[in-house]
């Protein structure tokens, strides 16, 4: 049978909640890692109680944390943070996402743990990271995508400032993890140690400014909005069909005689007004209302058809539930079933890295607060059974109710 992933054999000690670390974790146990999620007993993590609900289950926990065991331990009782510190020991990464400095006062930083096990890859993601003057700062993805510039870029002109539809710093600042503690293995692999990652969300979001700070830097102006337009690029962008939107995309010269013939009007594509893309960026306006003016005559289905036939770079603006069912999402495998113990069947996004010589491999479903608490105690930590009782019975640590 094929190995569940290529990093099988790895395990992950996962003290996150929320959202930029748990799918940051989910991401590594979808590639094979064994991941041990850890909660507080009673509450667990601060997203299993996040509306809509279905028999008790948040869809936002469930949508981040499958592929996990889970276990509920107070961290900040002592017998509670031996049981950390021992799973610490037979770990290769551990990823938490507390303020700076909360795992230090808790025995829990990377340079009480690397004593431990000095093959620990450690990684702590934080809102700025751990220097600077915003170094004790908490923030969310809201906050980071209005300080990063995103915010600023996004939405129409004469309109105020957007957050993007996704939290994007929180699923940027887990990809960045991901990328970061896989690196860090792989140079474990030579030295025989592992190390502490650093990593800020806004630093995160800063990185993607990309090309934007780029044209900042060589024009000295700020970018403006707009909307689903491009700065250099005309036309560009999402347009009004007559049931929907339709995007079109040019880039070079190359397709603009096509997208002239696409619409109709085959003889702008050598007319010296617009014959090229420095030209059409100059007349924006009279480029961008020929456009709509012929993309409102058909309809989505019907444009698709036509701007395919010639050629042109183009996608219908779908909705999510549009998305979920669409042929291309379904022959992907991008969704998928897990077996859910209270909600039976239940559906789940697929992997979006695939590794054809590791496939097919199932989801286990995200676990109940302490699903494996007995387990990873008395099987991977070696606790005798009146032990496990007796931090059971103390409320050191927890598991369901039966």
């Amino acid at each position: 049978m094929a190995a569940r992933g290529p990093l099988q054999g790895l395990r992950v000690l996962d003290l996150t909640r929320v959202l930029v670390g748990p799918f940051a974790t989910m991401l590594l146990g979808d590639l094979g890692a064994e991941v041990i999620k850890v909660e507080r007993p009673g509450e667990g993590d601060e997203t299993r109680h996040v509306e809509p609900l279905r028999e008790g289950e948040s869809h936002y926990f469930l949508a981040v944390n499958r592929n996990k065991k889970g276990i509920a331990v107070d961290m900040k009782a002592p017998a509670g943070r031996e049981v950390l510190v021992e799973l610490a020991r037979r770990s290769d990464i551990l990823v938490e996402n507390f303020r700076p400095g909360v795992t230090s006062r808790l025995g829990l930083d990377y340079a009480t743990l690397s004593e431990v096990n000095p093959r620990l890859v450690y990684c702590s993601i934080s809102a700025f990271g751990t220097t600077g003057p915003y170094a004790s700062r908490s923030a969310l993805d809201i906050a980071i995508q209005a300080m990063s510039g995103v915010m600023s870029l996004t939405g129409e002109p004469d309109g105020p400032p957007t957050r993007m539809g996704l939290p994007m710093a929180d699923l940027a600042g887990a990809l960045f993890a991901v990328i970061a503690a896989v690196s860090a293995i792989h140079e474990r692999d030579r030295s025989g140690r592992g190390q502490w990652i650093d990593l800020s969300m806004l630093d995160g979001m800063v990185g993607l400014l990309m090309y934007t700070a780029g044209q900042v830097w060589m024009t000295g102006e700020e970018p403006a909005k707009l909307g689903t337009g491009h700065y250099g690029i005309v036309p560009y962008g999402a347009f009004e069909a007559a049931d929907g939107h339709v995007v079109i995309a040019n880039i070079g010269e190359a397709f603009w005689p096509k997208i002239c013939s696409a619409l109709g009007f085959p003889e702008l594509a050598a007319d010296p007004r617009y014959d090229t893309n420095p030209k059409r960026v100059a007349r924006r306006a009279e480029v961008d209302a020929l456009v709509k003016a012929a993309m409102r005559k058909r309809t989505v289905a019907e444009w698709d058809e036509v701007l395919e036939a010639h050629d042109v770079p183009h996608a219908p603006i779908l909705k999510v539930s549009e998305v979920l069912r669409h042929p291309q999402v379904i022959a992907r495998g991008m969704v998928d079933k897990v077996q859910h113990p209270t909600l039976g069947a239940w559906p789940v996004l697929g992997r979006s890295i695939r590794f054809p010589a590791h496939e097919p491999a199932t989801f286990s479903p995200p676990p109940r607060l302490g699903e494996h608490t007995r387990e990873v105690l008395r099987d991977l930590l070696g606790y005798p059974s009146v032990l496990v009782e007796k931090l059971l019975a103390e409320g050191i640590v927890a598991e369901p109710p039966t």
